[in-house]
């Protein structure tokens, strides 16, 4: 007979979340980008992010300024067992200067020793919502970024105690400012990264991020041992093809200057439609585009996309292989299998998951203190129940912790 095995307490959390200050995109920003990319504003008694000259489409304004909601508050809903309608409360309040570990790494880190979490990633909130809009003004993103990037590296730091794991975001759009970029933050200590989930925004248009234009960045990133995470956000790099499935089935085109503002805030179809294809569609760029089999060292993590978007895509990377021949070098399956690490939603099945890619492919992220995530990080040892004791453990912590582990 077995051993009981041991019960989980300590956890490592792959989709943790600051809230950021007011000056995090501007402390740093260059003078001549004063008036571009992201401006803090205050319109109708309240802060708010500017771009473009009009309020952001989705984030209200600066973290510390504003109301903030209930960690966990719409997990409810997004299970199916609500609405928006019964959490309205709950989404506007919290009161930010209640929550010093929101905004502090000496305060979380107090906070993690209480919820059982050793080692986070941590994400920011808004700056993964931030890209999007303000292209295609490349240059004013670069450095607006290249900003923040400093931003989190004075409040949070790249590689805290060996804990916090601030995750740095990285822009594609000019090569050798990507490049030098990189470099600087892994001179600063950065062990993993973020990319927005889509295709980049270039001088030319609309490029696939596994265009060999962009090898010398991933040659580095996979030289490093980081990891190169795409975490879900506001995106402006898919309003297009939003936009002609709406036209097709009879909803007008809202466009916003010159790009293609969010339709699913204003058509449920089209939401659920569009629902999970950007980021199946980037990964799926991924290996078709042979970004694995010129950089076969290189890792990618998908953070809060969820996770039933797999099977589907693992049905079209078979197709794609078996009806053109001499495409891959490599089993297109066997290279997501082998390269590409998946944080499922909080009200995602993960047993069920688990049936698609391997149990050491699935990272435990909390999306903690958002409102989408769970109350307490801990909350999703109730998702992985079903599954061995030895995937429990993987899941919850082995999985990231070996990833953080140079070879």
């Amino acid at each position: 007979m077995n051993p009981p095995s041991e019960p989980l307490t300590t956890f490592f959390d792959a989709d943790n979340h600051y809230w950021e200050s007011s000056d995090a995109f501007t402390r740093y920003r260059s003078p001549a980008f004063a008036d571009r990319g992201v401006v803090v504003k205050q319109l109708d008694g309240r802060w708010r992010y500017v771009v473009h000259g009009e309020p952001h489409p989705w984030v209200p304004g600066p973290g510390d300024l504003n109301p903030r909601p209930r960690p966990g508050a719409l997990f409810d809903y997004f299970s199916g067992r609500g609405t928006k309608t019964d959490v309205a409360d709950m989404l506007t309040c919290e009161d930010p200067a209640d929550h010093p570990e929101w905004f502090g790494r000496d305060a979380r880190l107090e906070v993690m020793d209480r919820q059982g979490l050793d080692g986070v990633w941590m994400f920011p909130s808004q700056g993964v919502c931030m890209e999007g809009p303000m292209q295609p003004d490349i240059e004013a993103a670069i450095d607006i970024f290249g900003g923040f990037n400093r931003w989190l590296d004075d409040e949070w730091g790249y590689a805290y105690r060996d804990r916090i794991f601030g995750v740095p975001y990285l822009i594609l759009s000019d090569l050798d400012a990507a490049v030098g970029e990189l470099e600087r933050v892994i001179e600063r200590g950065a062990r993993v990264v973020a990319v927005r989930p889509g295709p980049v925004f270039t001088t030319d248009g609309l490029r696939s991020p596994a265009d060999p234009r962009f090898d010398p960045f991933w040659a580095r990133a996979a030289e490093a041992e980081l990891v190169v995470t795409a975490h879900a956000g506001f995106d402006d790099g898919y309003r297009d093809v939003e936009d002609a499935v709406a036209r097709a089935w009879g909803y007008p085109s809202r466009r916003r200057h010159g790009a293609v503002s969010s339709l699913a805030f204003y058509e449920p179809f089209v939401d659920a439609v569009m629902h999970h294809r950007l980021i199946h569609d980037f990964v799926a760029a991924l290996v078709a585009h042979g970004l694995f089999q010129r950089h076969p060292r290189l890792r990618v993590a998908s953070i809060e996309n969820g996770a039933t978007w797999i099977p589907e895509l693992l049905r079209v990377l078979r197709r794609l292989h078996t009806q053109n021949r001499g495409l891959f070098d490599q089993d297109p399956i066997e290279q997501l299998h082998e390269h590409v690490w998946i944080s499922p939603f909080v009200e995602d099945d993960v047993p069920e998951l688990a049936r698609y890619i391997p149990v050491e492919r699935i990272l435990f992220g909390s999306d903690w203190p958002h409102a989408e995530g769970v109350p307490e990080p801990r909350d999703f040892l109730t998702k992985v129940a079903g599954l061995p004791p030895g995937d429990q453990r993987r899941i919850m912590g082995d999985n990231a912790r070996a990833l953080m582990r140079p070879s």
